[in-house]
């Protein structure tokens, strides 16, 4: 399926997740720099992650029902003001702390664009897979592009890329008021109507393994930059080439593993890979060499796991697209807004690398998880799959 298959309005929106995600990953390369300068220990520089994501997960709880009674696409240009304007104030401040609460602002921003911009994306295109591929392949281009930028502009000054990612924002918002029309609307929802999306079996399966992945997703993603011992620009290397192994498991791979074995399968066998790889930076002992390359070999098995998660939250039960994606995406950053400070804890601690033994070890539950509601998950897939 080529580019011209798609709606304007689906390519506009995901060049906007492209835009949207090359903010996010500027920050990675100056994770060192910020701790240096402002004399932040790791579990205080950790923090920068942590109030993004809990804020981010809790937010997804009401952004799914708001975009319902307001429209998807303003819920979405809200969200990308927010963010324009609180990543522009985190060039401004001085203090960790600070950094911390504009953070979590930037968090409630980019949860009113995700849910949204999925759900648009969808709900306009006429192929549901085609389309969620194409999400993906944006979101994971954007992250891979993200840490290149920051590692440039990060080498002169670790507020240059807070102020690049405002700039960002701006244009992803003239992108989507010019480009974008408001879908279909969707059946007016509330946060019971969120919550209740949890007494599916399949949708809560699917939370708690995305909850348990995301946990070792950013594991590596926003604790392996101050272990490295690079500099801004070569992190940003590293994470490019990781990036770029996401946009080719997401894009690419998990579409043609799972017409071969099926998604659960597919799923488990990517959770599994993604955990031995975290096993082997355990036991790197800090070997630069070696991490750099498992985190780009992780990118792949990410990729995968980004793509089908996201797949199976978007169809595996009858509720509407704002309000599943909401719940899913709800529970797995809230999942994921503890491994940083975990990790910044653990590591001065216990050993430089025996935060990705934890981990390790989350992932791996996330698979047990999956195999343990198999039946219920392959049954819920089958329908997605027949709708795709």
């Amino acid at each position: 399926m080529g580019l011209r298959d798609f709606h304007p309005a689906v390519l506009a929106t995901a060049l906007a997740t492209f835009v949207s995600f090359l903010g996010i990953g500027v920050v990675d390369p100056i994770l060192p720099g910020i701790a240096r300068e402002l004399g932040a220990s790791h579990f205080m520089v950790e923090l920068l992650f942590t109030s993004y994501l809990l804020v981010m997960g809790l937010a997804n709880l009401i952004a799914g029902a708001l975009a319902t009674r307001i429209g998807s696409k303003r819920t979405l240009l809200l969200g990308l003001a927010t963010v324009a304007v609180f990543a522009g104030a985190c060039a401004l401040v001085s203090t960790i702390e600070s950094l911390a609460v504009l953070r979590g602002f930037w968090g409630l921003g980019n949860a009113l664009f995700t849910t949204t911009a999925l759900a648009i994306i969808v709900g306009v295109a006429a192929n549901t897979r085609g389309a969620i591929t194409l999400y993906e392949a944006a979101l994971g281009f954007g992250i891979a592009c993200g840490p290149l930028l920051g590692g440039v502009l990060g080498a002169q000054s670790w507020r240059m890329p807070f102020a690049g990612a405002s700039a960002l924002m701006v244009v992803a918002f003239a992108l989507v008021v010019l480009t974008v029309e408001e879908p279909e609307a969707e059946h007016r929802q509330g946060l019971r109507d969120v919550l209740g999306t949890y007494r599916h079996p399949g949708v809560l399966t699917n939370a708690a393994v995305g909850l348990l992945y995301t946990f070792g997703f950013f594991t590596l993603l926003a604790y392996t930059p101050l272990v490295l011992g690079l500099g801004a620009f070569q992190i940003g290397l590293v994470f490019f080439g990781w990036g770029l192994f996401v946009v080719v498991g997401s894009a690419v791979l998990s579409s043609r593993l799972n017409g071969l074995f099926g998604t659960p399968e597919v799923t488990v066998g990517a959770l599994v890979a993604f955990a031995a790889t975290l096993c082997l930076m355990w036991l790197s002992n800090g070997d630069t060499a070696a991490l750099a390359a498992l985190v780009v070999v992780g990118g792949l098995f990410c990729g995968v796991l980004n793509a089908n998660l996201t797949t199976l939250a978007m169809g595996i039960s009858s509720h509407g697209r704002s309000v599943a994606s909401g719940a899913f995406n709800s529970l797995r950053f809230v999942g994921g807004a503890f491994a940083p400070i975990t990790a910044g804890y653990l590591g001065p601690q216990y050993g430089a690398t025996v935060p990705f033994l934890l981990g390790a070890l989350t992932v791996i539950a996330g698979a047990v998880v999956l195999v343990g509601r198999f039946g219920q998950f392959r049954l819920a897939d089958a329908g997605s799959a027949a709708g795709h």
